[in-house]
């Protein structure tokens, strides 16, 4: 007779790219003048790194990292975190190693000496708060396998990944050590799409968990969901999907989000706000949202509305980490 998994230390521990966020507001003829997609994510070499660089206005350094940022929530939000991701030896890595442990989130892969330098994401934001994110991988993209704690990940309730960080082939190795981890000891994973390009080379790979029954809580919003299914009319994609994923949320910007889960289906609107400064790190701060309702017990519809909620914040000023107290928040708006 199988026994219980035992009760984990912590809520959720995740594997990501580690990233500074390189940010600076600009206006749409820039954005085109300079060849860029507005409102895309483009990976950039170091060269093109430098030029982005050299052409941003007056620029603001904020840790990033898209599962970093949902850590960095959750952990507001009271949940016991940890971040597994790579950063090097320099200024920059420094940066984001001192701010992710600021918010109580255990951090201790070990910088990795030398070349290449710490990512960082260029953002150009336009005046609406659309971002164009210019993402330089640098030394992410050389997570080792050796940099898994599996004991850590044993000892998290969820593992939660982010797709981005699937496209290098060192940190995918990590990550799939880190499933078969987190299975073998009886835990959730959580995954994120992340972007429809990282769907375009390694869909195959995402169904492919899916079928596995690998994923318990897949987050994506209406464009990924279509890249991953091919089919565009949401309704219909949706139906397709919700059946193979334990649970399933998408998110549709203005138009709110939608969870299946269970065979059981919630959506709830958009939280508003005066105004749209920032769009940088919604999902990311959706995810934080709804998996700390999951990990407090919350139904599903709250737990969407915690997400939605979360999301409001962060594109409510500059940045992809909350500067309101979202627990705070949480408790006015959801009693």
């Amino acid at each position: 007779m199988n026994s219980a998994p035992p009760a984990p230390s912590y809520d959720i521990v995740g594997i990501g790219n580690a990233i500074v966020d390189v940010m600076a507001p600009a206006e749409d003829a820039a954005i085109e003048a300079l060849g860029l997609a507005r409102g895309g994510m483009t990976l950039v070499d170091t060269a093109r790194a430098r030029e982005l660089y050299d052409a941003m206005g007056p620029a603001k350094e904020i840790s990033g990292g898209s599962a970093a940022n949902t850590l960095a929530g959750l952990a507001t939000l009271g949940a016991k975190c940890a971040f597994i991701g790579q950063v090097a030896g320099d200024q920059l890595g420094e940066v984001f190693a001192h701010d992710i442990r600021a918010t109580g989130i255990r951090f201790d892969v070990p910088a990795r000496p030398g070349e290449p330098a710490t990512a960082r994401c260029l953002i150009f934001v336009s005046p609406d708060g659309q971002r164009t994110m210019n993402t330089y991988l640098g030394a992410s993209q050389f997570l080792p396998s050796a940099a898994l704690d599996e004991a850590l990940i044993a000892d998290s309730r969820f593992l939660y990944l982010e797709g981005y960080l699937w496209d290098p082939e060192e940190p995918r190795a990590a990550m799939k050590k880190a499933i078969a981890a987190a299975r073998g000891a009886g835990r959730e994973v959580a995954f994120t799409l992340s972007d429809s390009f990282v769907i375009a080379r390694h869909g195959d790979d995402f169904r492919a968990l899916i079928d596995a029954g690998e994923i318990d809580v897949l987050f994506a919003n209406e464009g990924e969901l279509a890249a991953l299914t091919g089919i565009d009319d949401f309704e219909t994609g949706l139906a397709s999907l919700a059946p193979k994923v334990p649970t399933l949320v998408v998110t549709r910007s203005e138009k709110g989000a939608v969870a299946v889960s269970g065979g059981k289906r919630a959506q709830v609107l958009a939280e508003p706000i005066a105004q749209v400064i920032d769009t940088t790190g919604a999902g990311d701060l959706f995810a934080a949202g709804f998996l700390y309702g999951r990990v407090r017990g919350m139904r599903l519809d709250q737990c969407l509305r915690a997400g939605a909620i979360c999301a409001a914040e962060i594109i409510s000023h500059y940045g992809a980490r909350p500067e309101a107290d979202l627990k705070e928040l949480l408790v006015e708006k959801l009693g």
